[in-house]
């Protein structure tokens, strides 16, 4: 279930990714994960014993991880570049 508009994709894989139908590139979907899991951290702020959402977070942060791992295989500049944007490390 995707809480996310069509709208809002396309603007984050515009913004992070090659072109607005680039979907595939690790940039545009470890913005995608990260859109999501700023998403389920508020809703899981409010509702503190919806164990569902919960599970899905740490499933959503785990590929977000996964990803970010293979980009720094792959390319670090790239990595570094995603996580200044996206402001994910501090």
């Amino acid at each position: 279930m995707s809480s996310i508009s069509s709208e809002k994709k396309q603007e984050l894989f515009s913004t992070y990714g090659k072109s607005n139908s680039d979907t595939g590139s690790p940039e545009s979907q470890i913005a995608l994960f990260s859109h999501r899991i700023n998403h389920l951290t508020g809703h899981l702020k409010t509702h503190k014993h919806d164990y569902n959402t919960q599970r899905a977070l740490l499933r959503l942060v785990g590929k977000r991880r996964r990803m970010l791992n293979y980009l720094i295989k792959v390319d670090i500049e790239r990595y570094r570049a995603i996580i200044k944007a996206l402001n994910i490390r501090k």
